[in-house]
């Protein structure tokens, strides 16, 4: 059970108590400021009765004590913890016995300052001696200090045991209470950007026949606002942080990735992580000038690591480009123009003469997903220029025609059962041909003007049997798309890339059937995440499993996964608004609406959007026909 709200995150099992094992304790910038706070009440650990997520800051656990003789088997004491990611918790303790008690309280508290990264690695060393501070005790060593104070202060603290004691006077029905602070030395309270009222996301709100919608999308936003972090050279930015626990820091192309999942609530945070990640690009002569930084990320059994950086920069003018579609103001678009021009330049230059992008560079293979993501660069940064009146779109556009036409021959492998586009072709042009989810980014196209798609790299006949092995049971697990197809060699359902369900990709994938007219995959993908985000309490994991959905079981986690994660809560938005279809073009003045003619969650409404820089609400029936309820002044339904 984690949360979160960064710097900050608590992270506890279902029990409660915080036992100082695995990855339990308080944390505050990825360092683990206490990792033990054990109650105890007149001698006894309460018995774990429920342990919940009340927010995605906060949890709540209940227990019970029966301190009475001979009362029976019946609790008399309820013992109730909130722990809260920004270093608070709050034990309350009510009474249900007939008479006053007197009750001795101890809480057992013990941390070892340990960074996350050794805490992962399993080199942690022991807990380190305690002082007595103020109302409670503080631990120091090389690398800073922290300290737990209390509210009331203790009778009693014992630093050689790590312990503070009160003695509580209990009327009958009566509650006690104690507060206890935690708090990394010279760091200040912390002040979640997400629960802020500038935060850049808007609330936004889903209803519908299915009550999971609610929920997900509740626990989406929710989760968002949690990973939200500010640019601390310039405070105004604000990004997304990859997940918790284990990536709590800028990842480029998972930043730019989740801030374009959730353009439809609002473009602030597309343009705070579009400034930050400006300030990184590499500007001096080179051949790297124009890219965004990133690092290798691995890409399975059968392929090399490839280069996050390449998807990041071939992002950022998709990123920017869309943005304007949705109501980025102009001159916000104006200023992070010239960083998207050298993403542009880089992109042309790098592949210079040759039809294919190779990732990384040099002399890597040609990955099917980063050709997706580069003739998607193109031809949305040829509109980008074209509406800024910048010159560069005709040679980008012609660029895309040629990699249309090569694409199609080349990356296409011709088998007995319909064919399938290559994962990627090696350095001396063979293909490879396992069936991946990354083959997902060639339906995912972009947003042009007039609510129009850009074209994809597939033809017709293409993408028909491309949603045919999508919609496939071995890539549809019945929980989302299997990163691997599970025939391929070196299919493993818990592998990163190479079998486990992703649920960006997933989202991806349940988007671009939609706008290809293939429906009946889409939403069988769509039922199947939404039914494993059940299971995840509404909080989707980056990844889970990929084993066979079947009668009576339920997703498996991924030990390695982050929960929040800032790709997996945007998915939740990009899976409901699919939905409806919302497709904006506010340059033009227009919003154009697609809505999934199936309708196969029933009715929904969505409201508390952002279209045009204001509130935005649509409502699809049960017939699939969609209905704008709110809009900006001005904004026209398009055809």
């Amino acid at each position: 059970m984690i949360c979160v709200a960064l710097p900050g995150l608590a992270i506890s099992t279902d029990q409660g108590q915080l036992t100082g094992h695995g990855l339990e304790g308080f944390y505050r910038a990825g360092r683990r400021i206490l990792s033990r706070c054990q109650v105890r009440v007149a001698g006894h650990e309460p018995l774990a009765v429920q342990a919940r997520m009340t927010s995605a800051d906060r949890a709540r656990f209940v227990g019970t004590l029966r301190v009475t003789p001979h009362g029976g088997p019946d609790p008399d004491i309820v013992v109730e913890r909130t722990r809260s990611a920004d270093g608070t918790e709050l034990i309350t303790l009510h009474s249900a016995a007939a008479r006053p008690l007197r009750l001795p309280v101890e809480v057992a508290l013990g941390t070892d300052l340990a960074d996350l990264g050794a805490i992962a690695s399993g080199t942690v060393g022991p807990e380190l001696a305690a002082t007595v501070h103020d109302s409670g005790l503080r631990w120091s060593c090389a690398a800073g200090a922290s300290s737990v104070t209390a509210d009331p202060p203790p009778a009693d603290a014992i630093a050689s045991a790590g312990l503070l004691r009160w003695d509580f006077e209990v009327p009958p029905g009566g509650t006690v209470r104690v507060e206890l602070r935690v708090r990394l030395d010279g760091a200040g309270p912390v002040r979640a950007v997400g629960r802020a009222a500038t935060s850049p996301l808007a609330t936004a709100q889903a209803t519908g026949d299915d009550p999971r919608v609610r929920a997900l999308l509740a626990t989406s936003v929710a989760d968002l606002q949690a990973l939200l972090v500010r640019d601390p050279a310039h405070p105004a930015d604000t990004h997304l942080a990859a997940g918790a626990p284990w990536r709590c820091g800028l990842a480029p192309a998972d930043a730019l990735a989740a801030a374009r999942m959730t353009l439809p609530l609002g473009t602030r945070l597309a343009a705070g992580t579009l400034r930050t990640l400006a300030r990184t690009q590499i500007t001096a002569p080179g051949p790297r000038c124009g890219m965004i930084p990133g690092p290798r990320r691995d890409a399975g059994a059968h392929l090399p690591p490839g280069c996050t950086g390449t998807e990041a920069t071939l992002l950022f003018p998709v990123l920017l480009a869309e943005a304007r579609r949705w109501g980025l103001p102009d001159q916000e678009a104006e200023e992070l123009l010239p960083a998207a021009e050298r993403c542009l330049t880089w992109l042309r230059t790098t592949v210079g003469e040759g039809p294919y992008l190779s990732d990384p560079q040099p002399g890597g293979p040609a990955r099917c997903e980063t050709q997706a993501h580069a003739h998607r660069a193109a031809l949305l940064g040829a509109d980008l220029l074209d509406a800024c009146g910048r010159p560069g779109g005709d040679g980008l556009r012609e660029w895309a025609r040629k990699l249309r036409a090569t694409f199609r021959r080349d990356f296409w492998i011709d088998d007995p059962g319909g064919g399938r586009p290559a994962a990627a072709r090696t350095p001396d042009g063979r293909p490879l041909p396992h069936l991946c989810a990354t083959a997902v980014h060639l339906l995912d196209t972009g947003l042009l003007g007039g609510g129009a798609h850009a074209p994809g790299l597939l033809d017709r006949v293409q993408t028909e049997q491309l949603a045919r092995l999508l919609g496939s049971p071995v890539m549809d697990s019945g929980w989302g798309l299997r990163g691997l197809g599970a025939k391929e060699i070196g299919y493993n359902p818990f592998g990163h890339r190479s079998g486990a369900v992703r649920v960006h990709e997933t989202a991806i994938a349940v988007a671009g059937l939609a706008a290809a007219g293939y429906e009946k995959e889409g939403a069988a993908l769509l039922r199947g995440v939404l039914t494993a985000a059940g299971a995840f309490g509404h909080r989707l994991p980056e990844m889970y499993a990929g084993e066979r959905r079947g009668d009576g079981t339920a997703p498996l986690p991924h030990p390695a996964a982050c929960r929040p994660a800032a790709t997996a809560a945007a998915a939740g938005v990009l899976l409901l608004t699919t939905l409806a279809g919302v497709r904006p073009d506010a340059p033009a003045g227009t919003v154009t609406l697609r809505p999934l003619r199936g309708a196969p969650l029933g009715e929904i409404g969505l409201t508390g959007l952002r279209v045009a820089g204001a509130p935005f609400s649509v409502r699809v029936s049960r017939l699939g026909l969609a209905m704008v309820e709110e809009a900006a002044d001005g904004l026209q339904l398009g055809v």
